[in-house]
């Protein structure tokens, strides 16, 4: 890792940590202006150091993350404790280049970021949700409308950020919240999974990793797997169901935003709504422009104020394809607006 980012001019390593409690007390001493943080280590595990660091010197943390659904839950957990972003260790030795970039590219959009302090009140309330959503049944959610019943159809696009920024948005929506939601997040296999499980335990509404051919229902978000484009097609007598594929990534990405709104702007007979939040680049920014142009009912923006990075909202700003541009909190309170 240190020879990664010591291989672009950009950055210098000034510290090396052999555990969680070294590395609290070297965040401390040191100050670094980015940090990048091993999910498993020996003794304070990653997602305690993160949270020590957060509460004693507030800085960027990116985590290093293992190719596991183990790996893929406790990174889930730091990025909802307030880790900015993560990158996977390397498969094998052809994958370091690629980690390389996608190290430096993240910890570039990383040092940029200003990072509140970590907090015991938000962290306790945070932890009461899963508890009372884990004691109830998945039937005892509201049970999903077919397909042809509902109205409005929402797609969501995010990258860096998007894990809390989805939490903050989703565990907002009432249970009886009666249209499909689609979601890109630009996150790998396994990662996705972990995602959506836990955003249903959090969420009043179900939230479910999507499967290929399924038919889309009304009062269900559906995740985009990891490594999978996801499109949304009409099928007669008025079905929607889900596509996944693995076609070429677009704007670098499998999935890809622009891939699902360029499919979701082909639905007949629904109100359809773009929703961009934040992450680097500008995926989904030309397809919401078009959306629009077609007649979109909608399309939003979050606002800049919010964003952990402000690239693909900044980009559909600038091309004019956005009609509101809301802070992270107001997006639900639109959603249900716009679908009333």
């Amino acid at each position: 890792i240190s020879d990664m980012i010591e291989s672009d001019p950009d950055f210098r390593v000034i510290g090396t940590a052999k555990n969680g409690f070294e590395a609290v007390e070297m965040v401390r001493d040191l100050q670094p202006d980015v940090v990048t943080l091993d999910v498993e280590m020996p003794g304070m595990g990653g997602l305690e150091t993160l949270r020590q660091i957060l509460r004693t010197h507030p800085v960027p943390v990116l985590m290093v993350s293992n190719q596991t659904e183990a790996g893929a839950g406790v990174t889930i957990s730091a990025l909802e404790s307030g880790a900015v972003d993560f990158v996977h260790k390397p498969a094998g030795i052809f994958a370091v280049e690629h980690v390389r970039d996608e190290l430096l590219n993240k910890l570039k959009a990383a040092a940029k970021v200003r990072v509140p302090r970590y907090s015991e009140a938000a962290a306790s309330h945070k932890a009461e949700k899963p508890a009372r959503a884990l004691s109830m049944p998945a039937k005892g959610k509201m049970s999903t409308l077919p397909s042809n019943t509902f109205e409005h159809l929402f797609a969501i696009g995010t990258s860096t950020g998007g894990p809390k920024a989805l939490q903050t948005v989703l565990t907002a929506l009432p249970e009886d919240f009666a249209h499909p939601i689609l979601i890109v997040q630009h996150m790998p296999p396994k990662f996705t999974r972990s995602l959506a499980r836990r955003l249903d335990d959090l969420c009043k509404i179900r939230v479910i990793e999507a499967e290929d051919g399924q038919v889309i229902e009304g009062g269900v978000a559906y995740l985009a797997p990891g490594g999978y484009h996801m499109e949304a097609v009409f099928q007669e007598p008025r079905t929607y169901r889900i596509s996944l594929n693995q076609n070429t990534p677009r704007n670098g990405h499998r999935p890809s935003v622009d891939v699902l709104f360029e499919s979701v702007s082909r639905l007949p007979y629904l109100r359809l709504h773009y929703i961009l939040m934040t992450g680097m680049g500008s995926d989904g920014a030309r397809a919401m422009l078009a959306a629009k142009k077609k007649g979109a009912a909608s399309t939003i923006a979050e606002a800049e104020e919010t964003c952990v990075v402000f690239g693909m909202p900044k980009a559909a700003i600038a091309l004019g394809g956005v009609d509101y541009v809301l802070p992270l909190g107001k997006i639900a309170e639109k959603m249900i607006a716009l679908a009333n």
